[in-house]
């Protein structure tokens, strides 16, 4: 079952408190680079948009991480997506128990996954 409005909002409360207003680009840079997330069914993807490499006037989407709520569980679990272009379980803080403890997480990128 997807999210509903209101867990949508809410979520991006969370995003706006715990993660954006700190990775968000530099001012100087906000015309070129922009924030993102995406809401799947049960799942946010954040990214970020910047202009594509060699190719003027295009812009491409860098992922940062996935992360896909399980109600029945009460956890959220964390991907980050590799050199192969699939999203693969982020093995040292796999799942946690609320969306503000896996943007922590994400914030910290302890292993350089999500930032490099």
């Amino acid at each position: 079952m997807a999210f509903t409005d209101t867990e949508i909002t809410e979520h991006m409360q969370v995003l706006e408190e715990s993660f954006w207003s700190r990775r968000r680009p530099p001012l100087h840079l906000r015309d070129k680079v922009r924030e993102g997330q995406r809401f799947t069914d049960q799942s946010i993807e954040l990214f970020f948009v910047r202009p594509a490499f060699m190719r003027p006037g295009e812009q491409s989407e860098e992922s940062i991480a996935k992360i896909q709520h399980l109600p029945r569980l009460r956890v959220w679990r964390l991907f980050w997506k590799r050199a192969d272009g699939r999203w693969h379980r982020y093995k040292p803080c796999p799942e946690v128990a609320s969306l503000a403890a896996v943007l922590r997480v994400i914030d910290q990128d302890a292993n350089a996954c999500f930032f490099g």
